[in-house]
């Protein structure tokens, strides 16, 4: 009895830590969760800071410990942090989540604002799937079996690259090399911008239209699954419910799962060990790309 208490006392006091964390970080920054509290036990980093693309980006692999017998499907994870911000150090915790659900997980950076604008981050995020595709049997991954995950300027990333097939066709890749995508709190159909962030993203863009996820909504999209919340102020939940919309009005398969009271961040932080139990964003996820990608 006495432990219990002990225990439940320390689960107090770390809870109100990293609340206290929470409050401090910048939006889009998650690096206090990649801490002691982040889950790594049963996980391996076999590649960490590995070079790809053209400018000099760098990402980490993530793999079960100890992985063993056939090829294991392929996560790629895009962090968000607002297109200016995030790094593939700061995101081991939600790697090393995916890897304990039986994954291979890829996590690149990409370019940021100011540095860069549109297009660059998502034709980097494309560098990142061909490296994936060429390499990741090398880590025990199987290359016909790719999807993609992001969070918030992530899930931007990834639903373009998922969507709009010219990306993946610039690094000759076919198109269907992406087999899923789980969207986190991603902003899918947000014409006008009206988020500074946004705006300085996407400054000098001709055709705004190029921008959006939902403009290359198409029936043979691959399977989507699109993570909200209600409690979300930052990426209004009717982005998922729109591309979800569109898509399955095509024939494409999409579904929305949308948590109540979560906010923006914490839709991503409940990957993480000590916030897991505010939404099964992490079992729900899992699930969906074991059901479409197969063990």
């Amino acid at each position: 009895m006495i432990l219990r208490i002990a225990a439940i006392g320390l689960a107090v006091v770390a809870a109100g830590l990293l609340g206290i964390l929470t409050l401090l970080t910048p939006p889009g920054q998650l690096t206090f969760l990649d801490g002691a509290m982040g889950g790594g036990w049963g996980t391996q980093r076999p590649g960490h800071a590995l070079p790809f693309g053209t400018h000099g980006e760098t990402l980490d692999v993530w793999r079960p410990a100890n992985a063993k017998g056939k090829p294991l499907p392929v996560l790629i994870f895009f962090y968000g942090g607002g297109w200016v911000a995030g790094s593939h150090d700061a995101y081991g915790f939600a790697a090393r989540a995916f890897a304990k659900q039986g994954f291979v997980v890829v996590v690149p950076d990409y370019r940021k604002v100011p540095a860069v604008r549109f297009p660059a981050f998502v034709e980097d995020g494309a560098e990142a799937v061909r490296w994936t595709h060429d390499h990741i049997a090398t880590y025990g991954g199987d290359p016909a079996r790719i999807a993609l995950a992001g969070h918030s300027a992530g899930s931007h990333i990834a639903a373009l690259l998922a969507l709009d097939r010219h990306y993946l066709a610039a690094q000759r890749l076919a198109a269907d090399t992406i087999k899923a995508v789980v969207g986190l709190s991603g902003p899918y159909d947000f014409y006008p911008w009206t988020s500074p962030r946004a705006i300085e993203a996407f400054k000098g863009t001709r055709d705004p239209r190029t921008t959006q996820p939902i403009s290359y909504a198409r029936a043979d999209a691959p399977p989507m699954l699109l993570v909200t919340s209600s409690g979300d102020t930052e990426v209004q939940p009717r982005n998922s419910i729109s591309l979800a919309g569109r898509l399955k009005a095509l024939g494409a398969p999409a579904e929305v799962r949308e948590y109540p009271k979560l906010t923006h961040e914490e839709v991503a932080m409940a990957l993480s060990v000590p916030f897991r139990g505010k939404a099964p964003v992490l079992a729900d996820s899992a699930a969906f790309l074991h059901r479409t990608l197969g063990e």
